[in-house]
């Protein structure tokens, strides 16, 4: 019997199970007419503007040309036959603001490009009083709440850069008013919070924002994600929020891959924010910037700032709580060294507290290991050869005390590892190193740093353990203790496979 999952910092909130292990079982389920499959696929048709709702009852050319259109979205090759493919992009991370009409926009914008007229682009509103633009240029928008692991200043700070991504690129000025009234307001909920049904949030996953369009002004976020505003773990804040004002300024979704307003989620990296399709939505409906010159700005030069803010706002508020960050939210990674001091990672910086449970930190990752990208999403010390393993993405870096390894860091793929690990530790009863990641564990043979054969396997063979762990401690004596956002979990026991 598995324990009681607890708090160490703050009392959490009960997790949710997402959508995607809801559509993950139901790919092995049958695809006739009728199934499970198809009736799961219908409710998000009509859920995003696919399909009419009526009697919730669709022909089979409904279907198909339902499918087909989703697919030409989404970017799929469009078959019109619900596949693996199909149903797992319904299954990923989105916005919920319905698709319906987006199809025929974009073709019209492409047109006026072409002809060089002005395009008429009218929608198929959601509500007859919407209307589809300000018909001002000067916007104020208001913050009327936040996560609770963000600070204010960080979250001002992602609100107001994205807001600036498109005034950098159109006719439009944005300013903060916090004391309000304010044109858009940006506001977290969990659950329904009277939007009607058909907004009610799903907890993490699914749904992570939705908008009105002008001149309603609003943006809503689910406040049960994990945000974030460097990390790979969870969402990017500045991402879906430059997303969502997209929305409230009149923006339909987009086909374009890499388009910001794809209606899919997207992570922050190196290339520019905005595309071509973006910036040509925005002055259709705005104008152009003055002086007839948008500035785009890079991703990269966006998360180097992001990355400075949040490393003094780490420092500020441990100053005026006396408690460290990592204790009020969340972390990316967490292990324990050779003399039981547990390390604790998040973004840039780490804390370390010693046995007695003094703290100390925030200290800059590369200070320690050079080289080392911040935002890492496992980390662990082998005290088999003591070394330090870190693991971000495709890679793996392996430090001896603060050195670099030659020949490091390497590519997952090449040891047989996933991309993108939940968590990893080094586990004594195995005598190897262990990685979580998502409903299957890998192990690694740090000898001859090969993952051992007939892994990886199902994580049930752990007693007991939640999936999408963020970190582990191992004890020498095979005690493990698994954190998941706020909570801890020590199972009893596992079952040692030969």
């Amino acid at each position: 019997m598995s324990r009681t999952p607890r708090d160490p910092c703050a009392a959490g909130r009960d997790m949710r199970t997402a959508w995607v292990v809801t559509l993950s079982a139901l790919l092995c389920a049958r695809t006739a007419g009728g199934s499970p499959l198809v009736s799961h696929a219908g409710v998000f048709l009509e859920r995003y503007g696919y399909l009419h709702q009526d009697n919730h009852i669709h022909s089979a050319d409904e279907m198909q040309s339902a499918i087909c259109e989703f697919q030409w979205l989404s970017q799929l090759p469009v078959t019109g036959e619900l596949d693996s493919v199909t149903l797992k992009q319904m299954a990923e991370p989105r916005c919920g603001v319905s698709d319906e009409g987006s199809q025929h926009i974009w073709k019209w914008r492409v047109n006026a490009i072409f002809t060089g007229k002005s395009a008429a682009l009218r929608r198929r509103k959601r509500a007859g009083t919407q209307a589809e633009k300000w018909y001002k240029r000067h916007l104020t928008y208001q913050i009327v709440n936040w996560p609770r692991h963000l600070s204010l200043g960080s979250v001002r700070l992602a609100v107001r850069v994205a807001f600036q991504l498109w005034s950098n690129v159109s006719g439009l000025v944005f300013q903060e008013a916090p004391g309000g009234p304010a044109d858009i307001r940006l506001a977290f909920y969990e659950g329904d919070h009277n939007d009607g049904a058909s907004n009610a949030f799903d907890g993490p996953g699914g749904t992570l924002a939705h908008a009105f369009l002008p001149r309603r002004g609003e943006a809503h976020f689910d406040m049960a994600e994990r945000w974030t505003l460097n990390g790979h773990k969870g969402h990017n804040l500045f991402m879906v929020t430059a997303h969502e004002i997209g929305h409230t300024l009149g923006l339909e979704h987009s086909p374009v891959r890499h388009a910001l307003m794809s209606p899919y989620y997207r992570k922050l990296g190196r290339s520019l924010v905005l595309s071509w399709d973006d910036i040509v939505a925005v002055q259709q409906l705005y104008g152009k910037p003055s002086g007839d010159r948008p500035v785009r700005l890079p991703g990269q030069v966006l998360h180097a700032t992001l990355q400075e803010w949040e490393f003094s706002e780490l420092h500020e508020g441990h100053e005026t709580t006396g408690q460290p960050l990592y204790c009020q939210g969340v972390f990316d990674a967490i292990t324990m060294d050779q003399n039981d001091t547990v390390l604790v990672f998040r973004g840039g910086v780490y804390w370390t507290v010693s046995p007695g449970g003094g703290a100390s930190g925030p200290l800059p990752l590369r200070q320690r290991w050079s080289g080392l990208p911040p935002a890492i999403e496992a980390a662990a010390f082998s005290p088999l050869d003591s070394k330090w393993y870190f693991f971000k993405g495709k890679r793996m870096w392996r430090y001896s005390g603060s050195v670099l390894d030659q020949g490091f860091p390497r590519r997952s793929g090449e040891m047989g590892l996933p991309r993108h690990p939940d968590c990893v530790f080094y586990y004594a009863p195995l005598g190897h190193m262990v990685l979580f990641k998502g409903s299957r564990y890998s192990v690694l043979n740090l000898k001859t740093l090969r993952q051992e054969p007939y892994y990886p396997r199902r994580l049930t063979d752990w007693t007991g353990v939640p999936q999408g762990t963020n970190g582990a401690l191992a004890r020498p004596d095979g005690r493990l203790y698994l954190f998941r956002e706020q909570r801890f979990w020590s199972p009893p026991c596992f079952w040692i496979l030969i």
